[in-house]
């Protein structure tokens, strides 16, 4: 995080004493990235946040990870993912892994069921809501989450889900096996988002007050590191770990949506880092807003055609109408997958189409990797096979 915050209870001196009102004393826990060396926050439990009492296996939702070959282009249609039952899922174990690699992996889920305590220590989750709300609990406090929000999770934060409203929760799950956080470029040498970032501070939220929430033999599942590859294990703690009555420092939860951003415009298109958000190891997160488009009078206003020599693409549709696709197949809930070594661009027709445009209302958030993707057991379940071939207009079969 950029910036630091003081919640609840707190000892006026870092690693003193902090006592109850019945004269015990709190257990500090450090909570830091890179070994001591990075961003950090320390909490104060009432309980010991190291003790257990059983461990056992957790089987993840099906990891498999299938190569795209041969390398087409790929348009995958998530909301044919949703369950009949939507509101018996829930936003950690229902997930289906659409993409991956071994930096990032994508999953969709449309849930309605409350989650089980969950931790995800392999790296950040951010997750990008398309409809809904919920209340996500966490160790450091409550956030509120509605449609555009993003809900970023640093690695190893105790955390659960609750849908609320008659609607399914829609969750694009964003699973680094890193940290994410701001471009570097939008931050100074200190950490503050400077003046030409399309975001700062005030547009982050946290929480706001200790959730304080007391119980005895809890369930906490945690997906970790294993020596083949993503694994799972269920603990069971003596205390509930949402007991911490206060907590300060720079590393914590937070929300923020999609409509806070400001897109950067120019006379001609501007190419995708402008739209960028948040970065990862080998990977960054862009998002494609409601906008003024270029205002050169020979400006083309969709994208010209790219070569992503170094990168695969991958675009989730998630709101507006996205002008360069159209005549695709692709709509609300699909995600197109461009991988590196193929050229992609604008459907037939678009470009023409474009012309005079002066504002294009759409949405989308963008994931661009440096390494290869491979697809998901959701991913390949919700492929339109007909896609690769849109913009030929025929197919192997013609």
């Amino acid at each position: 995080m950029a910036y630091y915050r003081s919640v609840g209870s707190v000892p006026h001196k870092r690693h003193t004493q902090h006592r109850t009102p019945e004269g015990g004393l709190y257990a500090e826990e450090l909570m830091g990235e890179e070994g001591f060396s990075a961003d950090s926050s320390l909490l104060y439990h009432a309980g010991i946040p190291s003790a257990i009492i059983d461990a056992t296996l957790w089987e993840l939702p099906d990891q498999t990870l299938t190569e795209n070959r041969p390398l087409i282009p790929r348009h995958l249609r998530l909301h044919t993912l949703t369950s009949d039952d939507w509101k018996a899922v829930d936003v950690v174990t229902g997930r289906r892994l659409v993409l991956g690699n071994a930096d990032v992996r994508i999953s969709y889920v449309a849930a309605g069921e409350a989650s089980p305590l969950y931790r995800n220590a392999i790296g950040n989750e951010c997750v990008y809501i398309e409809s809904g709300t919920a209340t996500v609990e966490t160790v450091f406090g409550t956030l509120q989450a509605a449609q555009g929000d993003y809900v970023m999770l640093p690695r190893a934060t105790t955390h659960r889900w609750l849908p609320v409203g008659d609607e399914p929760l829609r969750a694009y799950v964003i699973e680094a096996n890193s940290h994410i956080a701001p471009p570097k470029r939008y931050l100074s040498r200190y950490g503050q988002l400077l003046e030409h970032a399309p975001y700062c501070e005030r547009d982050l939220h946290g929480p706001t007050e200790p959730l304080v929430v007391e119980g005895n033999d809890v369930e906490v599942l945690v997906k970790h590191r294993g020596s083949r590859g993503v694994t799972g294990t269920r603990y069971v703690c003596p205390t509930h770990p949402f007991d911490v009555v206060g907590w300060d420092g720079c590393l914590y939860p937070y929300t923020f949506n999609v409509a806070d951003f400001e897109p950067i415009t120019g006379r001609v298109h501007q190419p995708p880092p402008v739209h960028q958000v948040f970065e990862g190891h080998n990977f960054v997160i862009c998002n494609f807003v409601p906008r003024k488009v270029d205002y050169h009078p020979l400006a083309v206003p969709v994208p010209y055609y790219h070569a992503n020599v170094d990168s695969d693409e991958v675009m989730f549709y998630c709101g507006g109408d996205y002008e360069a696709r159209k005549g695709s197949g692709i709509a609300q809930g699909s995600i197109s997958l461009h991988p590196g070594g193929h050229s992609h661009g604008p459907q037939p027709g678009a470009v023409e189409r474009s012309l005079g445009i002066e504002f294009f209302d759409e949405l989308a958030v963008m994931v661009d990797t440096f390494r290869p993707l491979e697809l998901g057991e959701g991913g390949l379940a919700a492929e339109d096979p007909a896609y690769a071939w849109t913009w030929a207009g025929r197919g192997p079969a013609s």
